[in-house]
């Protein structure tokens, strides 16, 4: 057995082959030269790694927890505002602007709740969910995203509901516009890697300076690392898998292509149908288009990743038979 000892580093060195070799004495020599918070040390039983370095991390184990979060973003997402709006709209005798000040104020309370809790997971002292080498005030990349996308949605909705008739085109605009705002980010970031351009941020445990990753990189990092509870543990298994494994680091890539890219499309699309059907529908379409698509997108995306891990799995023994002086 043997321990790893993640340290910052502002550069990478990421050789062609499907699998780089493991880290170097560099890299996991003297944690005491440079105090980490929290400890960020894992330990692994395959030193040679025979197959890529193991995320311990499955979905398998969250099925159920993860069926009731999801049952109850649906309710406070998409059930909630067209419930109240047309509820309220045709069946009470409220004042138009009564009605979406009722409505705006009810939207989002499962996700005001889980931002506060994942908010004090990474606060609280002694977090074992904190980013590598950040300071607890740093929180993570995605916390700070939800932050700003919060803030633009709640000043998106208090506009709409200022004058005496509400626009509604407008109020069915903030999911659509979050999910544009995300699209470009993942590109942005993606062709600034591509470009060799460095985190000009820092980026969860990607340090300011250092080579950027794929787009979906931080936000993997951040939803398993503390909504899922993955901990700091899943962070550093993910940086070792990432620096390790060429397939890994490709199937990021396209990965992020593949969200930003449709992000962009489906936000276009819905915001074309918002200003251009009837009232009604387009307040349907712009709070639930958006979701629709992405538990499509989600979908893909478990199927796509289970088979590149397959194939990810496959190459690194081949190489490594290969290098071996196999057949």
């Amino acid at each position: 057995m043997i321990w790893f000892t993640k340290r910052r580093r502002k550069t990478t060195s990421l050789g062609e082959s499907p699998h780089a070799v493991a880290p170097s004495a560099g890299f996991l020599e003297n944690a005491a030269s440079r105090i980490v918070e929290p400890p960020t040390q894992v330990l692994y039983t395959d030193p040679d790694f025979a197959a890529p370095p193991p995320l311990n991390y499955s979905l398998h184990t969250r099925k159920k927890s993860l069926a009731i979060f999801w049952f109850l973003i649906f309710l406070d997402c998409i059930c909630m505002p067209l419930a109240l709006y047309f509820g309220l709209w045709y069946g009470t005798n409220l004042s138009h602007n009564a009605v979406f000040s009722i409505s705006t104020g009810a939207i989002g309370t499962v996700s005001v709740v889980e931002y506060f809790i994942r908010f004090r997971r990474l606060w609280k002292k002694g977090s074992t969910c904190r980013v590598i080498g950040a300071r607890r005030w740093y929180l993570d990349w995605f916390h700070w995203n939800l932050s700003i996308a919060w803030i633009a949605v709640m000043i998106e909705l208090i506009v709409g509901t200022v004058p005496r008739e509400p626009p509604i085109r407008l109020l069915a605009m903030p999911v659509p516009s979050m999910v544009f705002a995300f699209g470009l980010e993942l590109l942005v970031v993606d062709a600034m890697r591509l470009l060799g351009i460095p985190s000009p941020v820092r980026i969860s445990s990607v340090p300011a300076g250092a080579p950027l990753r794929p787009g979906v990189y931080s936000f993997i990092e951040d939803v398993c690392g503390v909504d899922g509870s993955g901990g700091t543990e899943f962070r550093q298994r993910l940086n070792l898998r990432y620096m390790a494994s060429k397939p890994f680091r490709r199937m990021l890539h396209r990965l992020t292509l593949f969200w930003g890219a449709g992000a962009l499309a489906i936000a276009a699309g819905t915001t074309a149908m918002i200003f251009t059907l009837s009232r009604n529908a387009a307040y349907v379409v712009g709070w639930t288009v958006p979701f629709g698509w992405a538990a499509v997108w989600t979908l893909i995306t478990t199927k796509w990743v289970q088979r590149s891990l397959k194939i990810e799995d496959k190459i690194w023994r081949e190489e490594r038979r290969k290098s071996l002086g196999g057949a």
